[in-house]
């Protein structure tokens, strides 16, 4: 249903914090003219914790209709409250996401019955393409392969964003699930790896500054062409390891600020990125070709 590079799409705000509708606009056509496969709108990157429920469903809205149709717009619409989960999710559908992503419960860290649990109630309760979202380093909570195995026999629940980092993943959970589930990686490093072994793309932070070499990557993998693959990713190497020198989206907001993208703006508690980090990334703009 989806493939390729989507984008985990960052929230411009302004240095007091408020949000920046002109330059959400403005990065959703960047992206939609380099070639990016589809807009992930409130995940992790898009810093959905710290936004209020009328803000988070005001940026879906907005990415759906300056999107309009052109490429798919996946919603971020987690929560560690089933219920809240179910509403996110709700509002999604009406606003016209063409899917949900959601993350698993953080901090409550249920068991995989709760887990499987939460999900079944979601899928039944809102008609809309879902797709699970495994972050153990974030969540304290790991969906097994065999968990997702039982999910994937839900019908409106079509993939997992996998950001285990363990690419073994994607043949446990193709051998227990066969064509039933579409596996994306959420880490950018290795994203050419994930797809030869049977993925469909990447849910990406990287996208977001190189989104043309990452739709070009994701489209050589995609087809075998493992030389070109390789060969981009080599270039964005650095990129996908200093986007994470401090916590995701600290360093990829300053990095699009760097590139005259967005303003200089990020909530707390999250902060700017250390000075010390600055020359770094500028190191992994510049021989990812970007800022030259």
């Amino acid at each position: 249903m989806f493939s390729g590079s989507m984008v985990a799409l960052v929230t411009p705000m302004r240095a007091d914090g408020s949000l920046d509708a002109d330059c959400l606009n403005k990065l959703i056509e960047f992206h939609i003219n380099a070639g990016t496969d589809a807009i992930v709108a409130m995940g992790t990157t898009g810093e959905s914790a710290t936004l209020n429920v009328e803000e988070h469903c005001n940026v879906i809205r907005q990415v759906v209709q300056q999107v309009a149709g052109r490429i798919a717009v996946i919603a971020g619409t987690g929560a560690n409250s089933t219920s809240e989960a179910i509403e996110l999710t709700q509002s999604a559908k009406d606003l016209g996401a063409n899917a949900a992503l959601l993350v698993t419960p953080y901090y409550n860290k249920p068991t995989q019955e709760g887990l499987y649990q939460h999900y079944k109630a979601i899928a039944e309760a809102v008609d809309i393409p879902q797709i699970l979202y495994n972050v153990p380093s974030r969540t304290a909570c790991d969906l097994l392969p065999e968990t997702v195995a039982r999910l994937a026999d839900i019908p409106n629940i079509i993939g997992i964003k996998e950001a285990t980092g363990d690419v073994s993943r994607v043949k446990q959970i193709k051998a227990l699930c066969g064509d039933k589930m579409e596996l994306y990686t959420g880490e950018d490093a290795n994203t050419v790896a994930f797809i030869l072994a049977g993925g469909q793309g990447v849910i990406s932070v990287t996208a977001n500054v190189a989104p043309a070499k990452m739709h070009d990557m994701c489209a050589a993998a995609l087809t075998g062409d493992m030389q070109t693959a390789h060969q981009i990713n080599n270039d964005l190497s650095l990129l996908h390891q200093r986007l994470f020198l401090e916590s995701n989206p600290i360093p990829v907001k300053w990095a699009l600020t760097e590139m005259n993208l967005i303003p200089n703006g990020i909530r707390l508690p999250m902060t700017v990125l250390s000075e010390n980090y600055h020359q770094p990334v500028r190191e992994a703009l510049y021989a990812a070709g970007i800022n030259k």
